[in-house]
């Protein structure tokens, strides 16, 4: 029995811990290189061009949605662990270009490669999830998605050291290493897994309009996560701006001492997934949604530090139980195509993300704090209403199959 036709069946290869928590510190390895250049940008500036430097950050984000695109679907249809094995290579080779580039132009292109090639981290998710019996599953894809988290958290902590004190490209050849034995990490301890598809890569990738189609579960968590994933970023997005106006007349420091605070999304993934394999996901992702609306009503009406404070522990604890569990239930939808799954329900929620942060500039420019917790709130509202539509669905189903 193959591994995919055990966990069809219910009795997947178990997973070991040691693997498992090697995949949850590669992926954050991985993730942590698309923030990198944030914090470094003044930095950056004392040798490239102001106009330009400012497209560097975009260039890896466009990478990261491309990768998320055309190189995730991969997954399916070739070996999982030389797939991973070779991204992190190619991550650490773009990392290289990226030290050593002369010139701001060379850079941008380096920086689309990394977020190309730090894709990587939702090649591990789905596989992880491919290896682990169903009713393990929620907890799983909680401790990888820890390991994202702690990732995203600590990377502009370790970048803005290192480029105040040693130098922007010294925090670029020190992600080489990394990626090398993120790469080091999989091959050892990654067990050998045939594709699950043998279908041509072009037919992959005509299959994402079909799975869309087919899948309605699918739809609702990747549009409702896209709502979420905006009122998130959000929030992230004017933070520094409010924290500066004369309310509270805080620094960038004090906005980014916000980020430990949300290091309580490391603790809400793994905690997500333990509730979710014991209550269902559906729950977990309805406790999600109402948790992010009553952070931003909190934003709203409590306009203080210790309403941002707390706000943002509850904001962090919606969005990211939500994710983990609507992970849970898009995976489950075919074990055959969980990459590929995962390449339509991440570009939906960063697609999502990309569109908050814009609505909350605007929002910002024209009403201020009050009316990005409007939006924040809305978007939450959003995702209510997308699942509602879900459940009534369901309802009506299971009322009509009576009748029948």
């Amino acid at each position: 029995m193959t591994i995919d036709t055990a966990s069809r069946a219910g009795h997947g290869t178990k997973l070991s811990a040691t693997a498992l928590y090697a995949m949850a510190t590669a992926s954050g390895i991985a993730v942590a290189n698309i923030y990198y250049n944030q914090p470094m940008l003044g930095i950056m500036e004392d040798d490239f061009p102001q106009q330009i430097t400012g497209f560097i950050p975009t260039a890896t984000q466009l990478g990261y949605a491309l990768g998320l695109l055309f190189i995730l679907p991969l997954g399916d249809i070739v070996h999982r662990r030389k797939l991973i094995v070779g991204q992190f290579l190619i991550l650490a080779f773009s990392l290289v270009l990226a030290a050593l580039a002369p010139t701001a132009g060379t850079l941008v292109v380096a920086s689309l490669f990394v977020g190309a090639s730090a894709t990587v981290a939702q090649q591990i998710v789905p596989f992880a999830a491919s290896l682990t019996d169903p009713e393990k599953r929620g907890s799983t894809i909680g401790t990888v998605m820890a390991g994202v988290l702690s990732g995203i958290l600590f990377s502009r902590t370790l970048s803005g050291f290192v480029g105040e004190h040693f130098g922007w490209r010294e925090m670029f050849w020190l992600g080489v290493p990394m990626a090398l034995a993120a790469s080091a990490l999989m091959y050892i301890t990654l067990p050998d897994h045939a594709p699950v598809s043998r279908m041509a890569y072009k037919s992959a990738l005509r299959s994402l309009a079909h799975l869309w189609r087919r899948e309605s579960a699918l739809r609702t968590a990747a549009l409702m996560q896209a709502a979420l994933f905006g009122s998130f970023t959000a929030f992230w997005t004017v933070l520094a701006l409010y924290l500066a106006t004369p309310k509270f007349n805080l620094g960038a420091d004090v906005a980014g001492l916000f980020g430990i605070v949300g290091a309580v999304g490391v603790f809400a993934a793994p905690l997500a997934g333990k509730v979710a394999d014991r209550k269902g996901p559906h729950f977990v992702v309805w406790l999600g949604i109402i948790l992010t609306i009553a952070a931003w009503l909190m934003f709203g009406v409590w306009t203080s530090l210790i309403a941002l404070v707390i706000g943002v522990i509850v904001l962090d604890f919606g969005i990211q139980s939500a994710l983990v569990s609507n992970q849970h239930i898009v995976y489950a939808l075919d074990p055959d195509a969980r990459s590929r799954l995962n390449t339509i329900f991440m570009t939906a929620m960063f697609l999502g993300g990309s569109a908050g942060a814009a609505l909350a500039s605007a929002a910002w420019s024209y009403e201020g704090w009050i009316g990005v917790a409007i939006l924040g709130g809305a978007l939450g509202i959003a995702a209510l209403f997308i699942k509602s539509l879900e459940h009534r669905r369901g309802t009506e189903g299971d009322q009509q199959g009576k009748r029948s």
